[in-house]
């Protein structure tokens, strides 16, 4: 182990060939003295040397200046480590041009680059400082350029940033201004807590000044809060308009619980559908609350309306003898028709009316079509007694006789006038004449029709 003393020497204190100065002041160093194999001897020699007494110089444009002293170490160990100091810096300077290759910040690396220069601005290690000098000016430069695209860049993102914050804030203005009557709440709503963590996004990658950030926050909080105050005005009226509406409809629903177990089938029937159209008239409430307070309101008439097809149901099954009673007497009144004698028809179906009325009640589904056919024999033997009547009314007849007489008169003059149509040849006159005396002899006809 050998101790190294080195000198403040360097700006020319010392000169090839001059016997080495005694320093004001020394500092001793603790160093290995074996010799570093990674360092590059062969390139170190071009750039410095050590004298016999220990002394190590470096040569910076052809040069020397003193750099310190390693006593009792030998050329190569004294050289070495020197040697190895420059070569430390030429490591941070390569680091710097790696990372201005990686778009480090400019600001960074122009501190790195100033902490190198005052490393080397003392001659105290031995290396190519023209070398290493001219790299620190092209990379100053570089370091420059990149700054003031940096600084380029950062203006082109708060513009952006900006931007994008207005937009935040005038979307969330528009939300907050929407007619309260007319706005979706819940897409509304979804969309007010997305541009809230947009906004939040937006200030963790870049911040504004702050005038302009307070400013743009302001009106953003200003915008949620009434937009927050409005959703809770309308679903506060909207809670009293579902309990107005589920009040009203549970009265309804009481009322058909209560008709449910009544057996006064007609009438609890009639009262059901009134509840029905009542129902219908009550505004839809919460879907999910209305939901149930249908499927209550619906029970409450199923169980009404199954007694009363249950009941329905035992009395077609007793009903159905009496169907089997009037199929046979409608074959009895089918057996009426044609209709030829009148009176004696109007005998016979009288007798069939009674037992039909005597064999009672028929099922549900066989009323309107037994009833109908019933109907419509009757009808037959109506028809045939008032067609029998409009044939023999004398009143009618007189009637007809004495409108025949005058169009048997007429028929006298239209046969006068086409023969003299004819004898002129009109071919008009001619058939116009035709085509009157034609029309005049079939309603003459029709009344003799009447008349007999």
């Amino acid at each position: 182990m050998h101790t190294h003393t080195q000198t403040g020497a360097h700006h020319g204190e010392q000169r090839k060939g001059a016997p080495p100065p005694a320093p004001p002041s020394e500092r001793v160093i603790a160093v290995t003295t074996k010799p570093d194999d990674t360092v590059n001897l062969e390139k170190a020699r071009q750039y410095g040397r050590v004298s016999e007494d220990g002394h190590v110089f470096v040569i910076v444009d052809g040069e020397e200046y003193a750099v310190g002293q390693l006593p009792g170490a030998s050329e190569e160990e004294a050289l070495s480590y020197f040697a190895r100091k420059f070569e430390n810096v030429e490591a941070q300077v390569a680091l710097l041009e790696s990372r201005l290759a990686n778009n480090a910040p400019a600001a960074d690396l122009q501190k790195g680059i100033t902490s190198i220069g005052a490393q080397i601005g003392v001659r105290n290690m031995v290396g190519d400082y023209s070398g290493l000098q001219k790299r620190l000016i092209s990379l100053a430069e570089q370091i420059a350029e990149l700054g003031e695209k940096q600084q380029q860049a950062r203006t082109e993102n708060r513009e952006r940033a900006l931007a994008v914050r207005e937009e935040i804030v005038a979307e969330a203005e528009q939300i907050a201004g929407q007619d309260p009557d007319q706005i979706h709440w819940k897409n509304s709503h979804s969309r007010m807590n997305e541009l809230f963590e947009a906004w939040k996004k937006a200030q963790r990658e870049i911040h504004l000044a702050k005038s302009v950030e307070d400013e743009l926050w302001k009106r953003f909080r200003a915008a949620r809060t009434t937009f927050d105050r409005n959703r809770r005005a309308h679903f506060s009226q909207l809670d009293d308009r579902n309990a107005r509406i589920k009040r009203a409809k549970e009265e309804l629903i009481a009322r058909a619980e209560e008709l449910s177990t009544s057996t006064d089938w007609s009438e609890t029937s009639r009262v059901y559908g009134d509840l029905m159209r009542a129902w219908k008239q009550v505004p839809r409430g919460h879907r999910r609350e209305d939901d149930k307070l249908w499927a209550r309101f619906r029970a409450a008439q199923d169980v009404f309306f199954n007694a009363r097809n249950e009941a329905e149901a035992a009395q077609d099954a007793v009903y159905a003898e009496n169907l089997k009673v009037k199929e046979a007497l409608l074959e009895e009144a089918r057996a009426l028709l044609p209709v030829e004698d009148i009176e004696a028809a109007k005998a016979s179906f009288e007798k069939i009316l009674d037992r039909w009325d005597a064999a009672g009640r028929v099922p549900r589904n066989d009323l309107r079509r037994v009833d109908g056919e019933l109907r419509r024999i009757q009808d037959e033997i109506n028809g045939a007694e008032e067609a029998k009547w409009k044939r023999n009314d004398p009143a009618k007849a007189a009637r007809a006789n004495s409108l025949l007489a005058q169009i048997e008169d007429s028929l006298a003059e239209l046969e006068a006038e086409l023969a003299a149509a004819e004898k002129g040849g009109d071919s008009k006159k001619i058939a116009k004449a035709k085509e009157a005396l034609e029309a005049r002899r079939a309603w003459a006809a029709t009344l003799q029709g009447f008349g007999n």
